[in-house]
């Protein structure tokens, strides 16, 4: 699913290439996602143009995998992750440490969130802690 704001949202309309801040809808319908923050939305890619830009998704997966990496060679960028505004508990995927944390150090896809049954309705959110990574597409399993 590539990231463009979703479209339902008016205050949410993307211009490739433009500097947009974008405000967080209340609540998000089930596969619907939304920046908060400064964002410079791109052809290919959405990055947060200051420290604590953030995405949240409504999801009903077993797995939330993002593919992402930084913009510039050998740079990284921390991150932070909630699901339903709290700490992820068991839910964390491989690249998320005890602590909902983890970091982007190179392009590829990053498992966030690993769910055990039973499946159900959750709000993911990550936060990058800095400027520097680009977000290209989520996957799901």
């Amino acid at each position: 699913m590539p990231l463009y704001p979703d479209s339902s949202d008016a205050r949410q309309v993307a211009v490739r290439n433009a500097h947009p801040r974008f405000h967080r809808q209340q609540r998000l319908h089930r596969a619907g996602w939304a920046l908060q923050g400064d964002w410079t939305v791109g052809r290919e890619a959405v990055a947060p143009n200051a420290a604590n830009g953030r995405i949240a998704y409504r999801l009903h997966v077993r797995d939330l995998n993002l593919v992402m990496g930084p913009a510039a060679k050998g740079a990284s960028v921390r991150f932070r992750i909630l699901i339903d505004g709290q700490p992820a508990g068991t839910a964390l995927g491989t690249d998320v440490d005890g602590g909902c944390n983890g970091t982007v150090t190179e392009q590829r896809l990053y498992q966030l969130i690993r769910q055990s049954k039973p499946i159900i309705d959750r709000e993911f959110e990550i936060e990058f802690l800095g400027p520097g990574v680009e977000v290209f597409d989520f996957t799901f399993g």
